[in-house]
């Protein structure tokens, strides 16, 4: 253990950087409490580790999906699946294929969403979500078209759609289509992994 003296100058200075990074008095009184926590933030300072947070990303599932302009999510036809309060976490999300899908040529979205009715499908809401944490958003995603089934709008029409995120230049958006068109191997479904 090293000597030395916390003078009036460095006291003084560190009570000015501890103010200024909003430290209280109640965070610094627990410091002679930890020799670990101290031992901690040395380390810190010295580099030999490295501070990181982490964010709980909790999506909910129950709420009332975003509706884009000209699309409703009530009416004949739509659905909203909900599911509570989905934890997400890297792996969370995988992206499944049809077997109509894998062959070359497709399948129109009725049917695809049809078939898709037992699988654990994601609403719109996780796909609005992650357009607000990018970081969420697998690397396997890029390149394609990702629908969220859980969530079929419609327009003033009656025709229905779904929307997908997809990576347009430099940046993930969001966009529908129509279920009545095609949906082949570069549009495979948001599912929760098992």
């Amino acid at each position: 253990m090293s000597e030395f003296t916390l003078g009036c100058g460095p006291a003084h200075e560190l009570e000015i950087t501890l103010r200024r990074a909003d430290w209280s008095l109640a965070d610094v009184t627990k410091m002679p409490q930890s020799e670990e926590l101290c031992r901690q933030i040395r380390s810190v300072l010295l580099g030999h580790a490295k501070i990181t947070t982490f964010t709980e990303h909790v999506v909910d599932l129950d709420a009332d999906p975003y509706c884009p302009e000209g699309l409703f999510a009530t009416g004949e036809g739509t659905e909203h699946c909900k599911g509570g309060k989905l934890i997400l976490t890297p792996g969370k999300i995988k992206l499944y294929l049809a077997e109509g899908q894998k062959n070359g040529v497709g399948l129109k979205g009725h049917q695809l969403r049809k078939e898709l009715a037992d699988k654990p499908v994601l609403n719109a809401n996780a796909l609005d979500y992650l357009l607000a944490h990018q970081e969420m958003i697998p690397d396997e995603c890029r390149g394609k078209y990702i629908p969220f089934w859980g969530t079929i709008y419609r327009n003033a029409y009656g025709g229905l759609y779904v929307r997908f995120l997809c990576w347009r230049g430099d940046r993930w958006v969001s966009d529908y289509d129509w279920l009545d068109g095609d949906f082949g191997g570069n549009d495979p479904a948001a599912v929760l992994a098992s």
